[in-house]
């Protein structure tokens, strides 16, 4: 190498270090100082190095660069989805095998069956709304990936299960099946049903109610109302970190209509003063199949139920802890609805309930009464 080409190289070395570090001041711009960041505590500095850190422009590079590597070359994506035909992505705890899933399997039907006889208690109608996995209503969809023989017939075990602990639980996949002929139920990009799907299911489930467990308050009149589509980029794409670099790689959005739901004589008032000195007589628990506005799973119930639902699910956590923080709430032990409707996403089945959170005596508790009610049956047959 000549002096001129390394005097040359080291120049552009040095260039290009510069124009990084420019870059990466750019990124100062978008810091937001809380009050609670001082420099004398350490958390100023502390928010400062990590934000800088994640913005630093050689880590966004490298991270866009190795996904679209993985992405284009070896059709895969972050631990998290699941590649399928057609731009179609999963979860992967759709397919992923689970240690011990049988004897988890066990621990939470037992901990379904101690949910429903504390509810029996308290004369309140469990309706368990089994929601079937995305790849079992779209399996023409899936890729290379199959997903593990513990999910081959987890829907059907769940439903067979909890008829023999006669527990209610309305067929939903049926209904999905059938519903993806006429439009799509579960998003493209995302885990979750399509306000259309959950429609479907809001429909069936109201049904089962009507006929088996009819509410005693008077009927409600509901309206829905379908916003504009617009695009929307699905959970599933967090795990293709191909932003802002590589973005056109992406699967296209998905086309998302934001549904709402109200009184049909609301008058302005909004639902909570139409229901502000009645008992509610429905409360819906379950995860973010549930509580995310986006699928309007809620309003949907409402409309097909003819009824008010207060929603106690909760986004992020799995079906197990809203439950049992329903169980243990004011609501739960003041007005206690007539039906609880617990969506249940199969998946969760085979799957540990971080329940953490919970004090292990109370636990116990909803436990051995399941279990003392079991061996009684066992003596009375006997």
């Amino acid at each position: 190498m000549t002096r001129t080409l390394r005097l040359l190289y080291v120049l552009t070395f040095f260039g290009i270090l510069v124009a990084l570090g420019l870059w990466s001041l750019v990124s100062f711009g978008s810091f937001s100082k809380t009050e609670q960041m001082t420099v004398l505590n350490g958390k100023f500095t502390h928010a400062l190095e990590g934000h800088y850190d994640d913005e630093f422009p050689i880590k966004r590079l490298g991270t866009n660069l190795w996904a679209a590597v993985d992405y284009k070359l070896f059709k895969e994506g972050r631990p998290g989805v699941v590649l399928g035909r057609d731009q179609w992505l999963y979860t992967d705890e759709e397919f992923n095998p689970v240690a011990h899933g049988d004897r988890v399997e066990a621990d939470n039907v037992a901990l379904v069956r101690a949910v429903a006889k504390r509810l029996k208690t308290h004369n309140i109608k469990l309706v368990m709304a089994v929601v079937p996995a995305k790849a079992r209503v779209y399996p023409e969809h899936i890729g290379d990936d199959k997903p593990a023989a513990l999910h081959a017939d987890l829907y059907q075990q769940l439903h067979s299960q909890l008829q023999q602990a006669g527990i209610a639980a309305p067929d939903l996949l049926a209904p999905l099946e059938q519903g993806k002929q006429q439009g799509q139920v579960f998003l493209r990009t995302d885990t979750h049903w399509t306000p259309m799907g959950a429609d479907l299911v809001a429909k069936q489930l109201g049904s089962y109610i009507q006929a088996q467990a009819p509410l005693t308050t008077d009927p409600v009149q509901y309206v829905t109302e379908a916003g504009p589509v617009q695009p929307y980029k699905g959970d599933l794409t967090t795990f293709l970190p191909l932003d802002p670099l590589f973005t056109n790689l992406l699967p296209k959005p998905d086309d998302l209509s934001q549904h709402t739901t109200k009184p049909a004589n609301d008058g302005g008032e909004g639902g909570d003063a139409l229901f502000a000195d009645s008992t509610v007589p429905v409360a819906l628990v379950g995860t973010s199949y549930s509580a995310n506005p986006h699928w309007n799973f809620l309003g949907a119930l409402q409309e097909a139920l003819h009824s008010d639902v207060v929603n106690y699910a909760e986004d992020g956590h799995g079906p197990f802890p809203p439950m049992l923080k329903f169980l243990q709430s004011d609501a739960f032990k003041a007005n206690p609805p007539q039906v609880v409707i617990w969506e249940f996403p199969e998946r969760y089945l085979p799957m540990n309930a971080d329940l953490s959170a919970f004090d292990a005596k109370w636990l116990a508790e909803l436990k051995n009464a399941q279990d003392n009610t079991q061996n009684l049956a066992v003596g009375q047959t006997n």
